[in-house]
């Protein structure tokens, strides 16, 4: 290795190499992606049905992977945690129990700190899952279901560090990971339990009076007729305008879904009062209950927008589905930065 301060390249090919890099990255994904079949399934039934913990064990880079997928499982609703494969020879293994799962990751499949394990693993818990590039390592064949991360190549010039088959494994418990959370229904409230400190906990735990709208324009009086109501409920934005009569008490709520029902069903008057159009019973929400309680609501019923009254029943605000998850701040998938 020589030290210099003159690069060796010009601008140009750094940047042509950087760009062959991430094409044999991109490789690896495809070929890994190609392999995707039972039994991915296999282990994704495994992993969901663990009334246990799923326990993680690699060493080195794969080490360092496997933490990455232990942090990703926990924070999405299934228990995880990484087991060092020469701490677990040494005592940690005690912390393993018969209904954990054991997630074992080594490219080659032959890294002798985890296969000496592997056998005491296999009597203390009920399944072993395998991520390697090798289906016929003796990893493999002491794991009861074996995942491929195989990669045609590895970007690295001399071929010796894990570049494309890392890559490749966080996919894999990436994608296992986020298989499980529609398994498991785990959805944003259940997010915001595993994240008091993050935004989105943050935001959750705040009180709804705290993000609603204010009332005037969602509000018309019990007089409008259904002409005038689709004027302020296109103008207003929020795809709801609330009925009210005396001391703005709420009567009932108008929504787009309800206006498309009309439309379909050929019962649109545009000159009938929206009394006769509206829903006289709507569900709706109280200014001190938290973020966290509403957004449980509007999931479980399926709706988007929400009316806020007071203890008299008279409307104080309107919350959107939008206004509890930060309004496009917060992106969940592909698009996270975690």
């Amino acid at each position: 290795m020589t030290e210099t301060g003159i690069s060796p390249k010009t601008p140009q090919q750094w940047i042509e190499k950087a760009v062959e890099v991430l094409k044999i990255e991109r490789e690896g994904l495809e070929s890994v992606q190609n392999g995707i079949g039972p039994d991915f399934v296999t282990a994704l039934e495994y992993l969901a049905t663990c009334k246990g913990r799923v326990v993680i064990t690699g060493i080195g880079k794969s080490g360092l992977v496997g933490r990455k997928i232990a942090a990703t499982l926990s924070s999405t609703g299934t228990p995880s945690f990484f087991l060092h494969p020469v701490e677990g020879a040494h005592g940690d293994m005690g912390m393993i129990r018969p209904e954990d799962v054991v997630l074992t990751l080594s490219y080659s499949g032959e890294t002798d700190e985890l296969n000496a394990i592997l056998p005491a693993l296999k009597t203390l818990v009920s399944r072993v899952i395998a991520l390697t590039g090798n289906p016929n390592s003796t990893m493999a064949r002491l794991a009861d279901v074996v995942i491929s991360t195989h990669v045609p190549r590895e970007a690295c010039p001399l071929g010796l560090a894990p570049t494309a088959s890392t890559t490749a494994t966080l996919a894999i418990g990436d994608a296992l990971a986020m298989c499980l959370i529609e398994w498991k229904s785990f959805d944003a409230y259940d997010f915001k339990r595993f994240h008091p400190g993050g935004a989105l906990g943050q935001r959750l735990s705040i009180r709804v009076s705290e993000l609603m709208h204010k009332p005037a324009k969602a509000m018309i009086s019990a007089q409008t007729s259904l002409k005038e109501a689709l004027d302020v409920l296109n103008a207003g934005g929020l795809g709801s305008v609330v009925i009210v009569g005396e001391h703005n008490r709420m009567l009932g709520l108008l929504t787009d879904g309800d206006v498309r029902r009309m439309i379909c069903s050929g019962n649109l008057n545009m000159e009938q009062t929206i009394t006769e159009s509206m829903i006289s019973e709507p569900l709706f929400a109280h200014p001190d209950q938290s973020a966290a309680e509403v957004l449980d609501l509007m999931e479980s019923k399926e709706i988007t927008v929400l009316p806020i009254v007071d203890g008299d029943m008279s409307l104080v605000g309107m919350i959107h589905l939008h206004d509890l998850l930060g309004k496009g701040r917060l992106k969940f998938a592909a698009q996270a930065s975690q």
